[in-house]
């Protein structure tokens, strides 16, 4: 008899629980909470290849609407210092976000010839100055198809372009050189505010112009570039003639463009660059 009684027992505990569960308050599932995701603050994109097969990388910094374009290196290895500007600006935004205010973005393109930097340099990528070896690096100026970049873009181009009175190769037609491509392509994609370009060396700010003059807005951000920096801003580069620039291609685009000669070769004049990055910044911000 004691295993019947033992049975009714577990039946009972059981039923017991049973009834239990099913009458239990039925639980209020918690709330979802939706998760907002914050863009990155900086975002690596490789946005074409040169001759050799070597990454031209663009890297934007912030996430707003109204984007700003920093181009160092499209004269390569001749205009190294260029590269190593873009670089230091990058440090710059990295360590000082805030560099960039809320509803917009800057893009740095720093090394827009690569190929270029590396028959000089001997390096991919970021280099030092210990890196850069002395005497005459003119023959960094070009790709690997011996064609000057800012030659071969499509603003009143021709086969031949001209450096210091001297003619060279601007390509078989305007674009047919890979890191003109790329940079097209992006810069068409992005519909920047402006495109600013980093050369040397001149020691000025120079506006940009195909067919129809000088843009109004780059003339003005030419002028707050320049007043900050300490630089002479002049409208429109008048050394020698020059056709299929990249600044006057982004000029028949609607788009300001303007080239910044550093004083040298040799010095990133980062104080005087920084200083008209930040007036070109704030023109924009407040148009």
């Amino acid at each position: 008899m004691r295993w019947f009684f033992g049975a009714i027992l577990a039946i009972a505990l059981i039923a017991g629980g049973y009834f239990w569960y099913a009458s239990r308050p039925a639980e209020i599932p918690a709330p979802v909470v939706p998760v907002k995701e914050e863009k990155p603050f900086k975002v690596r994109e490789v946005i074409g290849q040169s001759v050799e097969k070597r990454a031209i990388e663009a890297f934007t910094y912030g996430a707003g609407p109204e984007r700003l374009v920093f181009v160092g290196g499209i004269h390569g290895g001749y205009e190294w210092n260029s590269v190593l500007l873009a670089y230091q600006f990058m440090d710059h935004l990295e360590k000082n976000p805030a560099t960039v205010p809320a509803g917009m973005s800057v893009t740095v393109i720093p090394s827009a010839n690569p190929d270029g930097v590396f028959a000089i340099v001997g390096k991919e990528g970021r280099f030092a100055l210990a890196d850069v070896p002395e005497g005459d690096q003119s023959a960094g100026r070009f790709n690997a198809n011996e064609v000057d970049l800012n030659r071969n873009f499509d603003c009143k181009w021709q086969p031949k372009g001209t450096w210091r009175s001297a003619p060279v190769s601007a390509g078989s037609a305007a674009f047919s050189e890979p890191e003109s491509k790329a940079l097209r392509d992006f810069l068409l994609k992005a519909q920047p505010a402006a495109a600013v370009f980093w050369h040397s060396q001149a020691g000025a700010v120079y506006g940009s112009e195909c067919e129809d003059g000088v843009l109004p807005a780059t003339w003005a951000a030419v002028q707050a570039y320049a007043k900050a920096a300490e630089y002479e801003a002049v409208k429109s580069f008048d050394a020698y003639p020059v056709v299929g620039d990249a600044e006057g291609w982004l000029a028949s685009e609607g788009i300001p463009a303007f080239s910044v000669e550093l004083t040298t070769h040799e010095d990133v004049e980062w104080q005087k660059n920084l200083a008209g990055i930040k007036a070109t910044i704030q023109y924009f911000q407040q148009q």
